[in-house]
């Protein structure tokens, strides 16, 4: 490490273009890696923050909950396979709601769930609902933006419907559209007003349900519901329209970036590399250890990318506080230290190319080509 100090202190220009370099890389690495997590959070935050380990939902449904349509008889089965509060409705459906006194539309996500069990979504600001609350609702702090408040009103253009905002919640949306959850005495009076009307709550239809079960309960369900697909949460996500395709997309993305990383660290050290194939060759003729030169290659390397990536990573903590709520931007502390170690383990890897060079010069040959 020493004499790859003292040669980065000797070419300061140098190696500061390649450290910019990589910086530009690695922020664009992170930055890329955060609006991955961001989207994937915001197409399924309402989904990934329930606390159901499963969901059943109707055969043929193909993991999709909007294909699912289930009801009380499944309710019921569920209910004495594994505990009458560890099976609980969920019914979705996609809108669009004005916020009273405004006549632009909104995309938003309809979740009916139990309010008075666990499905219920924890209150941010306002006041949570009971399952026994009438037209009331609580939503996504998102449609703030929109001017929707807390006592305020949204109107649901399907039905007609007009739902007092009892409370916010944050973080929650389904789709990249804000949630608005309600209770399922609501939903029953708005399956009313649709073409797929219930005519009374024993007729009520919906999505799924959500259920919290292992071992010996899991098992006990799937004997009650042979016919019905019993799914993961984690399946449930992936099966999201969109879900699987932005986030093959974005990992792609990923990949390539630390593919490019790689290759333009090997290009660049490897001409210093043959640049400096005199020097290493005097080195190695005074009795200095072919693995000290390699050592020293690769200390170098991992240098310039350890602050390189310090310096990102501070300037994404920076950009992450002045982004703005709309835009999708979610970097966890472990998803942060983990992109970080990885693109360290393609800078090392990207030397490797060096140090090769570095083993196979001959002392001689390099002090008479240096000599020439």
């Amino acid at each position: 490490m020493f004499l790859a100090i003292r040669e980065i202190r000797h070419a300061k220009a140098r190696y500061a273009l390649i450290a910019l370099i990589m910086l530009l890389v690695s922020f664009l690495v992170l930055f890329v890696t955060g609006l991955a997590r961001g989207l994937a959070y915001d197409n399924a935050a309402s989904i990934q923050n329930m606390k159901a380990t499963h969901f059943v939902l109707q055969e043929q449904s193909e993991h999709r909950l909007a294909r699912s349509a289930v009801g009380i008889k499944e309710l019921d089965a569920a209910q004495a396979a594994v505990g009458d509060t560890r099976a609980t409705p969920l019914a979705i459906r996609m809108s669009a709601v004005t916020v009273e006194g405004s006549p632009s539309k909104i995309d938003a996500a309809l979740l009916a769930v139990d309010m008075d069990g666990w499905l219920a979504p924890s209150v941010a600001e306002g006041r949570a609902i009971t399952g026994d609350a009438a037209l009331t609702v609580l939503v996504d702090r998102k449609l703030a933006d929109t001017g929707a408040k807390v006592g305020g009103a949204i109107v649901d253009v399907a039905s007609g419907m007009r739902l007092t905002i009892a409370g916010f919640v944050d973080g929650e949306s389904f789709s990249h559209a804000p949630a608005v959850f309600m209770s399922l005495n609501d939903w029953t009076a708005m399956q009313s007003r649709t073409s797929h009307a219930a005519a009374s709550p024993s007729d009520a239809s919906y999505n799924a349900i959500a259920v919290q079960a292992s071992g010996d309960q899991l098992q006990a369900l799937r004997d009650a519901l042979p016919d019905a697909e019993i799914i993961a949460k984690t399946d449930a996500v992936s099966a999201i329209p969109g879900y699987q395709e932005e986030q093959g997309s974005l990992l792609m993305m990923i990949v390539f970036l630390f593919v490019i990383a790689a290759f333009v660290l090997a290009v660049f050290f490897y001409v210093i590399t043959l640049q400096k194939t005199g020097q290493f060759g005097v080195l190695k003729a005074i009795g200095t250890r072919t693995a000290y030169l390699a050592g020293s290659v690769i200390g170098q390397v991992l240098l310039l990318a350890i602050g390189s990536l310090t310096v990102s990573a501070l300037l994404i903590l920076l950009a992450k506080a002045l982004l703005p709520a709309s835009l999708p931007f979610r970097l966890e502390t472990g998803t942060l230290l983990l992109t970080c170690l990885l693109f360290l383990g393609m800078a090392a890897a990207g030397s490797l190319l060096s140090v090769a060079k570095v083993a196979r010069t001959d002392a001689l040959t390099a002090i008479g080509r240096a000599a020439a």
